[in-house]
């Protein structure tokens, strides 16, 4: 019988043929906690008695809140710190940025199986990886063992059909899946992503979407490699670790989506779930008071490249705070070279070191009592950005840079020629 991506690469690393349902220990290729995640993770490695890490690559992030804005939180970094001088792990310290970019510019490979202590490494999926979120105890024994138990999933195929319409991006697609089958519509599925619309996606616009599988209850995003891929990994020159991973063409599938493209709009994410869609034109005029362009879901070189497309000699409205945050330090500096850093300062922008910013609010950029704000990350719970008496909107880099413009939640496409 036919496989899935998912019980292909879960096949692979169980050393046996699996089915959807089955639980099963595999090895492990990659592991990674950061600075919430990871003191609890260290904590339980030690009680267990276990000395050396044994995945092959073991990294420990601080992105979360880096620099640290308080000293329990710094406190919490020398436990990373720490941990890596006394095991084979690898620490990502202050400035480097956010796990999850890090981990597909640097480590993640097509066939990989990546378990972090972070909800969204299913980013990794975009690779081609089976990479999946787990509790801080699991990545301990992760790290200590260099294999997790886990179920293998049902698979969901999102067949995305027809040609992306202009000012319409992966996110907006991405948040269109989720408003469609809802915040638990996936609940422990692997959701694969196939089509002829993946052709029309960079890479980075890829990672985007299997970044918010998990906001569709997911246990994994996974997209199926190709020339894309290769160069994606080529220009990082790591062109040998590319591999064709693709489902077989009898694979058995719980559900089938079909997705047309075409007609869709700019979507926006309403207070308080991710699933609370609306389109453009439902949430245009509403005010905000800040708009936050980064995260692990869209802070990539092409993201600024969108919203800078936009802001070039233009001003932020005057009532509004503009918060740029790169989501790695090559990311940064290619902003860097590119003068794109330069426009969004120019525009009232505040640009801030790489790191996850404002999104998981322990860092800058908390909202104030009944402040609103339109981000680019991907969860929008609430009290998310640190103030439950704050409401979060979710969008793309062109709503937001259209929106840091104009004061209210703006269609994007009336900036785009």
């Amino acid at each position: 019988m036919g496989k899935t991506i998912a019980e292909k690469i879960l096949s692979v690393k169980a050393g046996k043929d699996v089915l959807p349902g089955e639980i099963i220990v595999a090895k492990v290729d990659l592991a990674l906690v950061q600075d919430g995640t990871g003191p609890l993770t260290v904590e339980v490695f030690d009680k267990f008695g276990f000395k050396k890490v044994k995945p092959s690559k073991s990294v420990l992030f601080i992105d979360h809140a880096a620099p640290s804005p308080r000293k329990e939180l710094s406190n919490a970094h020398n436990i990373l710190r720490d941990f890596s001088k006394r095991t084979d792990a690898m620490v990502s310290d202050v400035g480097e940025g956010v796990s999850h970019q890090i981990m597909a510019e640097r480590y993640v490979k097509p066939g990989d199986l990546l378990v972090g202590a972070d909800s969204h490494t299913c980013t990794g999926g975009a690779l081609g990886a089976f990479s999946t979120g787990m509790g801080s105890t699991d990545l301990a024994l992760a790290f200590g063992l260099g294999k997790v138990w886990l179920k293998v999933p049902e698979t969901f195929l999102f067949n995305l059909k027809g040609k992306l319409p202009k000012g319409v991006y992966s996110k907006d697609i991405i948040l269109h899946i989720i408003g469609k089958i809802g915040a638990d519509g996936a609940t422990y599925k692997a959701m694969e992503f196939t089509g002829e619309v993946l052709n029309q996606l960079t890479q980075e616009a890829r990672l985007t979407i299997s970044n918010m599988a998990v906001e569709a209850g997911a246990k994994v995003g996974l997209i199926p490699t190709d020339e894309t891929t290769r160069e994606y990994l080529k220009m990082r020159g790591r062109e040998e670790d590319f591999s064709e991973i693709k489902a077989d063409p009898d694979a058995k599938y719980e559900k089938v989506f079909d997705i047309d493209v075409s007609s869709l709009e700019p979507v926006v994410s309403f207070p308080h779930t991710v699933d609370n869609t609306r389109t453009i034109k439902e949430a245009e005029g509403i005010k905000v008071d800040q708009v936050f362009l980064g995260s692990c879901t869209n802070g990539r070189i092409e993201d600024l490249r969108i919203a800078a497309s936009i802001l070039k000699g233009k001003k932020k409205n005057k009532d509004l705070r503009l918060i740029i945050v790169p989501a790695s330090k090559e990311v940064y500096l290619q902003a860097l070279k590119e003068g794109l850093l330069e426009i969004f300062v120019e525009a009232g922008g505040t640009v801030m070191a790489p790191g996850c910013g404002p999104c998981v609010g322990v860092h800058e950029g908390v909202l104030g009592d009944g402040e609103k704000v339109l981000s680019t990350q991907n969860r929008n719970f609430l009290g998310r950005m640190g103030n439950p008496k704050g409401e979060i909107y979710l969008a793309s880099p062109a709503t937001a840079a259209a929106t840091a413009i104009e004061g209210v939640i703006t269609d994007p496409r009336k900036y785009l020629g």
